[in-house]
């Protein structure tokens, strides 16, 4: 006797292609032996080297606090360094040390390599179709803001 399978709403099939998105990124990071916040001000310290910590905390939507000390954690692993410019000592550039850029690398690669996967049992005509029905529903959707 066959068990009939559980009905799942789109929503829920939807929720389940972004686990296994997640849980691929997370695993990539565990590896790294990094959080997800750690990760996130790698990446960006990689995109905007030279920034300060303002533009890390807004980002990263956090307080000043919480970035330094983000900061502080991974300046003792040697994967980011603040430098002071222009001889104004309360004003901190920050940059990720090439240990950083090296230890981050591949994160995209990884990810296209998870999307493919995910897809897989789609041909290019209905990805088309999928990405085009995706793109009309998040048009609609409000953006995330960074305040």
């Amino acid at each position: 006797m066959d068990a009939a399978l559980p009905e799942f709403s789109t929503l829920d099939l939807m929720r389940g292609i972004g686990w296994a998105q997640r849980k691929a990124g997370e695993d990539w990071m565990r590896e790294r032996e990094l959080s997800h916040e750690q990760s996130f001000a790698l990446g960006y310290l990689v995109q905007h080297p030279g920034s300060i910590q303002r533009d890390i905390a807004e980002i990263t939507r956090t307080s000043a606090a919480s970035v330094s000390s983000l900061l502080q954690g991974l300046e003792r692993r040697g994967l980011v360094e603040r430098r002071t410019e222009g001889g104004n000592e309360r004003s901190k550039r920050v940059y990720a040390t090439p240990v950083a850029v090296e230890l981050i690398a591949g994160f995209d690669s990884v990810m296209t390599a998870v999307e493919d996967t995910i897809l897989a049992p789609l041909d290019q005509d209905e990805r088309a179709t999928l990405r085009a029905l995706l793109t009309k529903i998040t048009a609609e959707l409000p953006r995330p803001t960074r305040s």
